[in-house]
């Protein structure tokens, strides 16, 4: 039967390194990016960050196709894969075995909120809960240790908490004068090539 622990090794020599990194003072801030699109027809979100992508769509109720999660679900999904990632880092740096790891994510999204008579009511997700899984020979008081320090190290959980000011601007942008001039250069340019 597979499990976690010859991973968590891996991970260790990571974390350690990585703790190296900052005690050395060489660690700077990563920049982080995410692009998303909407798609032509289908409306389909297309998220994109580094080289990997997810597809984020709506259910057939709500005018999607259901191909992908909707954002509230992206939403504990991420909550759902950072709580899980700490875990491994914490069981790592501490040495606490682990067979294996789930985590599950359970919220609320009511499509009422906000809405007359319902003024009260949320439009984002709520009630956010996760319950963790966790099958480790390591004592309950090891355990309890390891969930104190997802719960204080958890990037994606304390930002949840602890919510910040996010800038927003909107760029207007001209598609039409846009694909005039993609015309214009590559007429230019087969001209260039003719002569």
């Amino acid at each position: 039967m597979s499990h976690l622990n010859d991973y968590l090794a891996e991970k260790r020599a990571a974390v350690l390194a990585r703790n190296a990194a900052v005690e050395a003072g060489t660690a700077q801030p990563v920049q982080l990016k995410a692009h998303v699109r909407a798609e032509g027809r289908s409306g389909v979100r297309r998220l994109r960050s580094r080289e990997h992508q997810v597809i984020s769509d709506s259910p057939p109720d709500f005018a999607g196709y259901n191909l992908g999660p909707s954002s509230p679900e992206l939403q504990l999904g991420v909550l759902g894969t950072c709580v899980t990632h700490i875990f491994l880092i914490q069981a790592a740096e501490r040495q606490v075995p682990l067979e294996s790891l789930e985590v599950e994510v359970t919220g609320l999204i009511d499509p009422r909120g906000g809405k007359p008579g319902h003024e009260q009511t949320p439009i984002w997700p709520h009630e956010i809960g996760y319950t963790v899984h966790i099958d480790s020979p390591a004592s309950r008081a090891d355990i309890d240790a390891l969930f104190e320090a997802v719960e204080r190290n958890c990037p994606i959980l304390n930002l949840l908490r602890n919510p910040q000011a996010i800038r927003a601007e909107v760029k207007l942008v001209d598609s039409k004068a846009q694909a005039t001039r993609a015309t214009d250069a590559t007429l230019k340019a087969g001209d260039a090539l003719a002569a």
